[in-house]
């Protein structure tokens, strides 16, 4: 049954909480992060009660979080954040999701976007033949075990070491692209078979290439430090782990359903299935989708390379002329081992972000020292066809968010709803009168993932900026967009 308003305890103007009395199995509260607006639309949703069966989880602490794009997921919601005791708490694949490490960058250029109008469809048209793309799509690196057990270990190092991109990139990478408790043997044959041929592609659903402009300057100190000019040309790239990534958490699920009974664990929905993080079960997942994040992470900076490249070429000008230089990459779908201040105190957690972004403050020492001063970049894509943000995270967001905001806008209608409602043709023929060039592997990609299936982005970004969790740097609109 759909959560009523006045269920919910207002917080503040943009923070919402389900209390732990509302029932008897929560260990936490639930809270979220939303306008007023916003909650007849999240209220009549799913996603709250997924909330809530995650505040029943053992060893959960402060609260089971969701984002002001909270929507449906399996298991979690996406938008979902949780963080678990690593002593007597558990570790979830629905936490995490099947896309393990799907992320986003932004990559900028030395370019004036006001310069390139007229290359503008050359530019998409040499990224749609130049990058493999859509379901099952296959790229022309060949990854046999041998090769794809360093690709998870060693994340974006491996592809730096193969000439894609440099080891600046590495540094400007969330974890600098690699979780060092990644395991290669933790995985099946079968994700190996998968992880083989696709490396550098970009995949399906909301996966995309997206060239941008430049448009708005929030904090022009910060964004100066962030490389960042009005009407710069820049890129963002948004991909995961594929079917490598797919196939951990499906055999994971298989494998910590088993956990239930011999730790002793319930669960409100069998979607949520986990195991004691300090279990040998939940560290062979633990460090199998490190090493599914690691792939995804090699997989984005290959993408990067492949994209530079190809918009080189097109514009017929030398890789050092378009200086394409990556401010930063962040993940969405991972799990991670954080220490984080309960009760004043330093404590060593499990966080789950699922359709989340990380956000640390300034002065945080997993930081590159570039952003020491200044907080984490934050990159949070809009739809197809609608303006993205760079923000940078604030010391509010540790304190009340484990260091987490949204990851993009949030769809409001489902894949099959927006196939009912929209018409692929009609959405490519006003993407193009707006001046956005679009290339997708049919009508139906883009029907899906039409602006209208989503949140608007500029309210979304709005909650987290009054909620104090991330301050705007900067926006940046669409120029063009390949889909796969």
């Amino acid at each position: 049954m759909a959560f009523q308003e006045q269920e919910l305890k207002k917080v503040d103007d943009f923070t919402w909480e389900i209390p732990r009395d509302y029932d008897s199995g929560m260990n936490v509260p639930v809270r979220f992060y939303a306008s007023r607006e916003m909650l007849g639309q999240i209220v009549k949703e799913d996603a709250l009660k997924q909330l809530v069966n995650v505040a029943c989880l053992p060893g959960i602490v402060k609260y089971a979080l969701g984002m002001p794009d909270i929507h449906w997921g399996y298991g979690f919601p996406i938008g979902g954040v949780a963080a678990f005791n690593s002593e007597n708490g558990v570790i979830s694949p629905g936490g995490v999701g099947f896309d393990i490490n799907c992320g986003v960058r932004l990559a900028v250029t030395a370019l004036e976007a006001k310069d390139l109008r007229d290359k503008r469809d050359d530019i998409v048209n040499a990224l749609y033949s130049s990058v493999p793309l859509g379901v099952g799509s296959e790229g022309s690196i060949k990854a046999p075990r041998n090769i794809l057990s360093k690709v998870l270990e060693k994340g974006s190092e491996w592809a730096v070491e193969r000439g894609y991109g440099c080891a600046e990139d590495i540094e400007r990478t969330e974890e600098k692209g690699s979780i060092a408790i990644a395991d290669p043997e933790a995985l099946s044959e079968r994700a190996y078979e998968r992880g083989e041929f696709q490396l550098g592609t970009l995949g399906s659903g909301n996966h995309f290439i997206e060239i941008q402009e430049v448009t708005d300057i929030y904090n022009p100190g910060v964004a100066n430090e962030f490389g960042l000019f009005k009407g710069q040309f820049a890129v963002m790239i948004h991909s995961g782990s594929r079917g490598l990534g797919y196939q951990v958490c499906d055999d994971f699920i298989k494998k910590l359903a088993l956990s239930l009974d011999k730790y002793g664990i319930s669960v409100r929905d069998r979607q949520l299935v986990s195991a004691p993080v300090s279990s040998p079960e939940g560290q062979e997942y633990l460090s199998a989708m490190s090493a599914a994040a690691n792939y995804a992470w090699a997989n984005r900076q290959i993408l990067m390379s492949l994209t530079g490249k190809a918009i080189a070429k097109s514009l017929n000008l030398g890789e050092k002329t378009l200086g394409l230089r990556l401010v930063y990459d962040v993940a969405h779908n991972i799990a991670k081992m954080e220490t984080h201040k309960i009760d004043g105190k330093p404590v060593e957690l499990c966080v789950h972000r699922k359709g989340a972004t990380r956000a640390f403050p300034a002065g945080h020492d997993s930081l590159p020292r570039i952003y020491r001063e200044t907080g984490q970049p934050v990159i949070i894509p809009g739809s197809m066809g609608t303006s993205s943000y760079l923000l940078a995270g604030t010391a509010v967001s540790m304190e009340e968010s484990f260091g987490s905001v949204c990851h993009g806008a949030g769809r409001m209608l489902s894949r099959s709803r927006a196939l009912k409602n929209i018409d692929g043709r009609k959405l490519y023929e006003s993407l193009e009168r707006k001046g956005i060039s679009v290339r997708a592997k049919g009508m139906k990609v883009l029907a899906e993932e039409a602006p209208e299936a989503y949140k608007d982005i500029d309210k979304v970004v709005e909650v987290v900026v009054k909620a104090k969790l991330a301050d705007k740097i900067a926006r940046l609109r669409p120029i063009g967009v390949i889909k796969g």
